[in-house]
């Protein structure tokens, strides 16, 4: 694609690697097939295609409508256009670049922005957002339907096992994930623990950044990931051998770090060295003697979702399935896989229309051959296939948990 970038940003390093990002997409419309809005509304304008066009307008001319904001917000930045892209457009980050360049020049409405404002001051703060969560959860039976359903209910924090082996791998334990599923790190722990691996959680670590970063607040962003970049050194120095993410939407962004704080003096040698180490728990367990694990009786038949952050992002589709097959559980059939459920980080709170439109679709698609339970990799997908699944959603990683 040729470009022509305006002065104001040809020199900023953000419109230069717009740029790049740019010139390599070939107008071939391949993403139009795979793009989860594109299905659902027929409007170029919300498929990826569409969407590059709007960002290389601003770049070009300077200007920018509410039009184009909507279309930039309407994407769900699951990123299944990438996989599907025969030039390999980093679609994921020219989506982030072109949000945060509107942002610079059109201000919002004042509900939209202390809408925003409220998820980034909440939601990525444990401390925050525990209370609220167990003020909805108290509250729940008073509340509207459509409320009710984005309650999750109580998970109590099951036990983790002692630290006893010398292989030590780091845990994040994350902001939503360490509120409503507390037990999904202490069942990764126990499972390594069986495998001889000792599974830590550094206290100082928090958000992966991945709330403000998408949300446009980069700065915000970069600051939770030189948090994490600290609390996660010493232990990095020490010889831990991986960082383990059990929600895949921190893991997609984690092994963003080297890229986006390549331009920092003091942090750009640590942020890739964490990017390097990063793995889903899925692709760590796999090189491992799973002949170890007893897993429990049968569970009945599984429907696993396997989470666009995980598929497209961390490139680990099919090994859920692949670790669990190999465990002995009974697969369902499921159709769709490369559709986003419709959770994307913030997406079902600020898209909620659309949200509900794709998690009815992805909820028909996992339950054609009526599994008993759903399993997936991220805790946003959790929560939100759980507001309406009629059967159970858990992380996978809790079928493997001997207890």
């Amino acid at each position: 694609m040729k470009t022509d970038l305006i002065e104001h940003y040809r020199v900023r390093p953000e419109g230069q690697e717009a740029e790049e990002i740019l010139r390599t997409c070939v107008h071939c419309g391949f993403c139009t097939a795979t793009c989860p809005t594109y299905q659902e509304l027929s409007d170029e304008r919300d498929g990826p295609r569409g969407r590059i066009y709007l960002i290389k307008q601003l770049l070009e001319t300077g200007e920018v409508t509410e039009r184009t904001r909507t279309h930039l917000d309407r994407c769900l930045t699951c990123r299944s256009c990438e996989t599907t892209c025969p030039s390999g457009v980093q679609y994921g980050r020219l989506i982030d670049i072109g949000r945060g360049l509107v942002e610079e020049k059109l201000e919002r409405p004042v509900a939209e922005k202390w809408k925003r404002w409220a998820i980034r001051q909440v939601l990525p703060y444990p401390g925050r957002f525990a209370p609220l969560l167990k003020l909805g959860q108290w509250a729940r039976p008073l509340l509207p339907e459509s409320l009710k359903q984005k309650v999750p209910s109580p998970q109590a924090a099951s036990p983790w096992p002692a630290q006893r082996h010398e292989r030590v791998m780091l845990a994040l334990a994350g902001c939503a994930q360490s509120v409503s599923s507390p037990n999904t790190n202490a069942a990764a722990a126990r499972v390594l623990d069986r495998l001889g691996i000792t599974l830590v959680e550094a206290p100082e670590a928090g958000c992966c950044g991945a709330v403000s970063y998408h949300l446009s607040a980069h700065e915000e962003g970069l600051d939770f990931m030189r948090r994490n970049i600290d609390a996660w050194w010493p232990a990095i120095e020490a010889g831990c051998e991986a960082i383990v993410m059990t929600a895949s939407g921190c893991g997609a962004m984690v092994q963003e770090y080297g890229h986006l704080l390549r331009h920092d003096p003091e942090y750009a040698d640590k942020a890739r060295r964490v990017s390097e180490l990063t793995r889903d728990l899925g692709e760590v367990l796999l090189q491992e003697d799973l002949s170890l694990l007893k897993p429990p009786a049968d569970s009945g038949k599984v429907a696993v979702h396997c989470p666009c952050t995980l598929q497209h992002a961390m490139k680990q589709s099919g090994v859920v399935e692949k670790l669990l097959k190999g465990a002995g559980f009974d697969l369902a059939q499921t159709r769709d896989g490369h559709l986003c459920c419709g959770s994307a980080g913030t997406y079902s709170i600020l898209q909620s229309e659309m949200s509900q439109r794709l998690l009815d679709n992805k909820l028909k698609a996992l339950t054609v051959d009526e599994p008993e339970r759903i399993v997936t990799a991220n805790i946003g997908c959790q929560l939100h296939l759980g507001s309406k699944a009629a059967v159970p959603v858990q992380h996978w990683i809790e079928l493997l948990d001997p207890k």
